[in-house]
This record gives C-alpha cells, sequence and structure tokens, in this order.
C-alpha cells in the first residue's frame, strides 16, 4: 500500500463507528456491539448525517440505522437517503427487523427539489417492507416534516421524553401529545429506555412473517380475575409477559402482546365500566389486530362492553375499519365474552364468519342481539303495564332477559358461542385453542389486489 493510499484509508477509518451517533446506536445491540456498513459516502466531503449498521438485538439479527444530528444536522440528502435505502434492501433480502432512530434537522435544502426525492426514496423503501418484518421508530430527537410521516409508518414507534414530533411546525409535538393521538406506540425516559422497549417488542415478534412467532418458557400469571377486561388479560397472559401497545390512546380498550402459554400472542380488551368504545379505540384495535395478522400471532379478543358510539362520521367509519380487519385477518382469533357483547360489537369481534375462529363465554356473560334494557322494552313491553314501580319492574325484568334469552348458555345453544366455560377453566381453554390452531391455514378470501374498507 502506498503512502497515499495509506493516508486515505486512515482518513476513511479516523470516525468509524465512533462519531456520537455510532456510540448511541451501539447500545441498541447485544454487548453494546454492531457491524457499520457504509461509513464511506459522504455529502460534500462530510458525514452524510446517518450511519447505518446491523447486530444482533436479543440474539437475533437486526438492522438499525440513526440519524446524526451533529453531522450536518443529520440532513435529509441524496447521499442520506442512499444509505438508509441500502440498509432497508439487505433488511428485505434477509427477512431481518428494522430500527431506525431518528434526530434529524430536516431535509438538506441546498440540494433542492432532489432532497424531496430522497425522502420519497425511504418513504417507499420502508412501505414494501410494511408487514414483512417487524419495522421499529425510536424518535430521540426532532422528527419533522416528511422524516416524521417515514417514523410513523412503522409497526412500533417509541418515543423519548425530550423528542419532538411535528409535520407542520405549529402543531404539539410533545410525546404525550402525539401519544394521546395515537400516533406513537409507548413514551421512554431516554434512549436507553426506549432501546429497552424496542427489545421487548421485538422479543415478542417473529424475525419476518414467513418465520414462526416465537415461544419461550412460562409461569402462570397466578391471577384468575374476570372482573374487567384488564383483569381478563393479567389472567390469560403468562407472568410478566404482557406489553401495552399506545396505553394513553382510546382509553375503553387495551392492546397488548405477551405470551400465552408461551407462545407470543396479541391480546385485546374492549371495554371499560362507565365508558363506551369511541372512534379512537376502533382505530386502536384495527391497526394491532393487523399488526398480529401481518406476522401471525394468534389474536385473543376479550369483551365486556357497554356499547359502541358510532354517531359521528368519523365512529362510524373507524368502526367499519374495525370490523374489516377483524374480518379479513387470517390468524387464529379467539374470543371471551366475559361480560356485554352486543349487537354490532359481538358480530364485528366474535361472530364466527368474521371475528373469531373460537368463542367462549363465561356462565355471567350477556349475549344479545340489542342491549338487554332496549330488548326488554321490545319484547316485553306489555309485562310494564300497570306495574306499581315501573323502574324495579323494569330491573326485574331485565335480569331475566340476562338469565334466559340473553344468556351464554342460551348463545351457547343458538351456536353463537362454542363453550360456556367457568373462569377457573378459562386460561387452559384458551391455551389449548392457541395450540391446535396454530397451524391455521383456511383462507376464505377471493382473489383481490386488495379491499377498499374504509381506512
Amino acid at each position: 500500500m502506498t503512502e497515499g493510499q495509506q493516508k486515505r484509508f486512515a482518513e476513511y477509518t479516523a470516525n468509524k463507528s465512533d462519531s456520537p451517533a455510532a456510540r448511541r446506536l451501539a447500545a441498541l445491540f447485544d454487548d453494546g456491539k454492531f457491524t457499520e456498513i457504509g461509513s464511506g459516502l459522504s455529502k460534500q466531503g462530510k458525514p452524510a448525517g446517518v450511519v447505518t449498521g446491523y447486530g444482533l438485538v436479543n440474539g437475533s439479527p437486526a438492522y438499525a440505522f440513526i440519524q446524526d444530528s451533529a453531522a450536518m444536522g443529520g440532513a435529509v440528502s441524496g447521499e442520506h437517503s442512499a444509505k438508509i435505502c441500502r440498509l432497508l434492501e439487505l433488511a428485505a433480502r434477509g427477512g431481518v427487523p428494522v430500527i431506525g432512530v431518528y434526530d434529524s434537522k430536516g431535509a438538506f435544502v441546498e440540494d433542492g427539489a432532489a432532497a424531496l426525492n430522497a425522502y420519497s426514496e425511504i418513504m417507499g423503501a420502508l412501505a414494501n417492507l410494511s408487514g414483512v418484518v417487524p419495522t421499529v421508530s425510536v424518535i430521540a430527537g426532532v422528527c419533522s416534516g416528511c422524516m416524521a410521516l417515514t417514523a410513523l409508518s412503522a409497526d412500533y414507534t417509541v418515543m423519548t421524553k425530550d423528542g419532538e414530533l411535528y409535520a407542520e411546525a405549529s402543531a404539539d409535538s410533545s410525546p404525550e401529545a402525539a401519544a394521546e393521538k395515537g400516533l406513537i406506540s409507548d413514551i421512554a425516559g431516554d434512549i436507553d429506555g426506549a432501546f429497552e422497549k424496542v427489545r421487548t417488542y421485538l422479543s415478542l415478534m417473529p424475525l419476518n412473517n414467513l418465520s414462526a412467532a416465537p415461544e419461550f418458557d412460562y409461569a402462570d400469571s397466578g391471577k384468575a380475575s374476570f372482573d374487567s377486561p384488564e383483569d381478563a388479560a393479567a389472567s390469560l397472559a403468562d407472568a410478566d409477559s404482557l406489553t401495552e401497545i399506545s396505553p394513553m390512546f382510546g382509553s375503553a380498550s387495551g392492546t397488548y402482546l405477551c405470551t400465552v402459554g408461551g407462545a407470543a400472542a396479541g391480546i385485546v380488551t374492549v371495554g371499560k365500566k362507565g365508558e363506551k368504545l369511541c372512534g379512537c379505540d376502533f382505530s386502536k384495535i384495527a391497526r394491532f389486530v393487523r399488526l398480529c395478522d401481518a406476522y401471525g400471532l394468534p389474536i385473543i379478543t376479550v369483551i365486556d362492553c357497554e356499547g359502541a358510539d358510532t354517531s359521528c362520521g368519523c365512529g362510524a367509519r373507524n368502526f367499519m375499519k374495525l370490523s374489516g380487519a377483524y374480518a379479513e385477518a387470517t390468524a387464529p382469533k379467539i374470543a371471551l365474552i366475559t361480560g356485554n357483547a352486543s349487537g354490532s360489537v359481538f358480530v364485528a369481534l366474535a361472530g364466527k364468519n368474521t371475528g373469531a375462529d373460537a368463542v367462549f363465554a363465561l356462565p355471567s356473560a350477556v349475549i344479545s342481539p340489542m342491549a338487554p334494557e332496549a330488548a326488554v322494552e321490545f319484547l316485553w313491553h306489555d309485562r310494564l303495564k300497570g306495574a306499581a314501580d315501573l323502574a324495579a319492574a323494569r330491573n326485574e325484568l331485565v335480569k331475566e332477559y340476562c338469565e334466559t334469552l340473553g344468556s351464554a348458555v342460551d348463545a351457547a345453544e343458538k351456536g353463537a358461542v362454542d363453550e360456556v366455560v367457568s373462569e377457573s377453566e378459562v386460561r387452559s381453554m384458551v391455551i389449548s385453542t392457541v395450540e391446535i390452531s396454530a397451524g391455521k391455514r383456511l383462507n376464505k378470501r377471493l382473489p383481490k389486489k386488495h379491499s377498499i374498507l374504509p381506512c
């Protein structure tokens, strides 16, 4: 090697894997080690503002990139895009998850319209990966404009307390605002906390949509309470395995990744005392169901719902999005009715031809074409005539209806429920159903490009 070659090589290797951004990214990987790629690509003789590489996360391979706000502000240029797109191409070839860490001041303005093309290249590459390999975004600095749209296209997005997310400069950029709008999946105190959440998330996901879901040794949670959907989720999941997704969005529902009998699964809780489901709940659940379905994770839906509010156009449209997500999902679907399930909620989430492959109900569950109070008025209004205490008489009839026509046993006798099970039997029943349905392959979909259900 000549003296000139030695000098160029020394310049090339001087800062490789030793920039602040590279050291930041290293904390994501096992033992703090990763292999950087594309380190020589530069913009006007300076680093391209992004570090890319691969390594092991939880013992499994993963690709990752981190924008480097200390290098040209992490500005997105053609070279910046080229590094990220090369990484995404390799991830697609290998069927390996991708984590993006966002911290950029925006576009490289000097590139003019070419900067817009750089954004579109990244967006297009990520869109091709969606549903193929798990994609994760960590917003650990400024993430604005087109890059905000790119980051939010990931399956799972976590934001640090000092992160900023906005498409328009006038918008509230705080993580709390993003979480309440359902834009992000979770909030972490700092980047180390964010990486810990990423590791937990990836541990519950397969490497890609053709890989089997991960399996683990497990222990029972030791809980057996079904007083609320949240209690039911904790009782069904293995000990210490529940990871809630988007906890600040859609207050009457819950979405959780977990293990059930050692197998990775998704649990959806539908309903909260004193609240009806709203458009936010519908949107949140639909997105989660599509996530689980993309990677073949069983979907367990726990229902105790006081009804659905579809009075506004947004609510009705999002409810259609929800029902479409369940109807199209080909992953194993299990419905457990622990309380009230009536009308369209039952049809969409527990109907045998739409929401569920197996439907279980507790003996205390109430399953009805309409709310029990409305059913009593419709069926037995004449029995209320002449009652000295109308309210008391109506309550008695509602109780009678819930014990007869609206009971879980009556639903089982009419084929709407597969089994009525006691609380002590529920977990073992769900585990055995997850096991037996692991090889589910029936697909009733007719040939088509895609549906045009509301989205």
